[in-house]
């Protein structure tokens, strides 16, 4: 680890800290930690969409089974907020997938063959698994995730509509996709007695995981400790507690030892969550100046019989773009399917594929550049609350990023550059995400050696959250980083919000400057900062990151094959505290958009209500082929009405935008104009000229 100056750590490109420890093998994840005598679990899913289990019958000729459990004979449970979490309690089947039994046994391979000879008794029942427009059960939810209002109006949409001498009617489609992290959601469950239990587990907040795991088993939240010091990804899916961590608890008890589960991925396909799919409608109006005087975002998606949860896909829309007259909405329809849950950028990333491009088919309809029809639409606040922003400098990352892309150089006509086989196009799409913050605490104590140490149950899923914490406490102590431990990753320590929203660094941070500032200050042993009382009316309105996304394609005229020679984002994401590792977040979320806008596609088989290609070689994802240049810049944004840091989060704002960049580019590389992602070839090459 290279060192720092004291007071000098923050803006500068550290390395990750626990680097060695990842490479050389020696950072442990959860399901690395040797306890004594574990037994090990494999989960049975059920292979029908909707039915009733009436029994299970295990191969008694096994050696080596503890026990094969179900809802006949399984613990009773608590009841939670999260049904997903009553795991074994009740007959009914609501997707294909739902864990229906466990077995637990003396090895991994033996608990493995046992669940696969194990029968199931089941009537099966028809089943509806098809989101559709015109689905009869469509119904307005009370609300969306993080509990934005299903529905905003200002204005008369449709008679602005009616008069607008320019107008766009389409409609967008995107699959359903996958998280996908790269280690599989993992527990082993330790109990003490029957009221202290210990969880090494695969998530992204251990407080969220052992509150949720307390409540379904009626324990104290404080007697269950989450370990989670290394995690593997998670994208939103470990965000919450899983079944898996139930499970293991739940067989733990039972079987009087540890148990170990670790979720095959396939699973993860089906218990883990997911993104939705969406439908789409976008409607604008604008005078032939290219000024918008109407917006109309309607967002159709689906979720599970079990639980509601509303892809919040047209609240991006109320923060982009000023217009007289609004609307945004949401519908659901319940479907015997698996419950969608958080994935990287929940709402905004299919929001603004379908926001971005409905304004590209504007500026072809108007005969306007892109980013000039943006630049004519940028609102002096919030466009339906009025709110100031904190800071905006959406129209200086279009600005700057189209010099540093060479944008000026385009020629505005579709299908005009044709090299060898390659048709060649660019496109440019906007990018946002809310700057938020969670209540969290931290602590910072000094060491008989003169070194101190950072406490905070944070959780670094792969993002260098342990590398920036370290930089933050080193400033605010003055001290170099290598004076600064940070232990984080458990709920021995103290209270933290989960990674997810963006906000991990800037609630952990805040916290942390608090708490080695006033062990500065004060010139104790120990200090503490909560920050929820500072966070108590603090809302999101005018707190956002911005951005710019800039693609070049080629398409082949042969094959319809698409490729992405470039893909560019420009940022204005307040102080980047770490240079590296923030570059890392924006283009690993601009390489996840490639892949939501080329690759990415579960393929519903509507007869038995699964997805076809539910393991990593069948549900495509970007290879390092697949992106030869992608790269990141920002601006630098002073932003003191955020946090002590002035940061914005950098984690999701790069899938942001950057799929509706592709489909721009192919739409000026071809002419073809691609609405239901993912862009196939099939869907292009019918359309190509000549």
């Amino acid at each position: 680890m290279t060192d720092t100056l004291p007071g000098r750590a923050l803006g500068t490109p550290l390395g990750r800290i626990e680097g060695p420890a990842k490479v050389t093998g020696t950072a442990k994840y959860a399901a690395e930690y040797q306890v004594a005598n574990a037994a090990h679990a494999w989960i049975v899913q059920s292979p029908v969409a909707r039915g009733v289990l009436r029994s299970v019958e295990a191969d008694p000729a096994l050696d080596g089974v503890l026990a094969v459990l179900w809802h006949g004979n399984a613990p009773e449970l608590h009841e939670g907020d999260d049904p997903e979490l009553s795991v074994l309690q009740s007959e009914r089947i609501s997707y294909r997938g739902q864990v229906v039994a466990l077995v637990v046994a003396e090895t991994l391979e033996t608990a493995r063959r046992a669940a696969q000879s194990v029968v199931l008794d089941i009537a099966e029942e028809p089943h509806d698994v098809v989101l559709r427009a015109d689905h009869p059960d469509l119904y307005v939810p009370e609300s969306v995730n993080a509990g934005f209002p299903s529905e905003t109006a200002q204005g008369d949409v449709d008679a602005a509509l009616a008069a607008a001498p320019v107008t766009v009617d389409v409609t967008y489609t995107t699959p359903p996709l996958h998280n996908s992290p790269m280690e599989p959601h993992a527990t082993i469950a330790v109990w003490d007695g029957d009221e202290d239990l210990t969880l090494y587990d695969s998530n992204q907040g251990p407080w969220a995981i052992a509150s949720g795991v307390a409540t379904v088993l009626g324990l104290d939240p404080a007697r269950v400790r989450v370990v989670a010091e290394h995690v593997g990804g998670g994208f939103g899916s470990k965000g919450s507690a899983r079944p898996n961590a139930v499970l293991a608890a739940m067989a733990a008890r039972l079987a009087g030892r540890p148990v170990k589960l670790v979720l095959p991925r396939q699973a993860l396909f089906s218990i883990v969550g997911h993104r939705t799919p969406t439908i789409q409608r976008l409607r604008l109006g604008a005078d032939r100046d290219g000024r918008l005087t109407a917006i109309s975002h309607d967002s159709i998606s689906q979720s599970s019989r079990l639980f509601e949860f509303g892809e919040q896909s047209s609240v991006v829309t109320r923060h982009m773009y000023a217009a007289g007259n609004r609307y945004t909405g949401h519908r659901i329809v319940r479907l015997d399917m698996p419950t969608p849950r958080w994935m990287r950028a929940p709402g905004e990333a299919p929001g603004m594929v379908a926001l971005e491009c409905a304004m590209d088919e504007l500026a072809v309809a108007l005969d306007l550049d892109p980013i000039e029809l943006r630049v004519r639409n940028e609102p002096p606040a919030e466009p339906e609350s009025g709110t100031p922003f904190t800071s905006r400098n959406y129209l200086a990352c279009l600005r700057e990023g189209a010099e540093r892309f060479g944008w000026a150089d385009r020629d505005p006509r579709p299908a005009q550059r044709l090299d060898g086989e390659w048709w060649v196009g660019t496109g440019v799409a906007g990018a946002t995400y809310p700057a938020m913050a969670q209540p969290s605490t931290a602590k910072a104590r000094r060491l008989p050696d003169g070194r101190v140490e950072v406490l905070v149950a944070a959780t670094d899923i792969g993002t260098g959250a342990r590398t920036v914490l370290t930089q933050i406490a080193a400033d605010a102590l003055d001290l170099p980083v290598s004076a600064v431990t940070v232990r984080i990753g458990d709920t021995e320590l103290p209270k933290a919000p989960v990674a997810g929203g963006s906000s991990g660094t800037a609630s952990w941070g805040w916290a942390v400057d608090g708490a080695c500032h006033k062990l500065r200050e004060s010139g104790g042993d120990e200090a503490e900062f909560d920050t929820t009382e500072l966070l108590k009316d603090r809302g999101m309105e005018g707190r956002h990151a911005y951005g710019a996304h800039f693609a070049e394609v080629r398409v082949s005229a042969v094959t319809g094959e698409v490729r992405v020679p470039r893909l560019f984002g420009m940022y204005a994401a307040g102080r980047i505290l770490n240079p590296r590792t923030a570059r890392s977040q924006f283009i690993g979320g601009m390489t996840m958009g490639l892949g939501m806008a080329l690759h990415e596609e579960a393929v519903l088989d509507p007869h038995t209500g699964t997805w076809v290609n539910h393991d990593l070689a069948d549900y495509h994802i970007p290879v390092h082929a697949d992106v030869p240049s992608v790269d990141a810049a920002w601006i630098d944004e002073e932003d003191g009405d955020l946090n002590p840091m002035g940061s914005k989060g950098v984690g999701e704002i790069g899938i942001v935008g950057s799929p509706a960049a592709i489909l721009n580019a192919i739409w000026h590389a071809t002419g073809v104009r691609v609405r239901d992602l993912p862009a196939r070839m099939d869907r292009i090459l019918p359309h190509l000229p000549g």
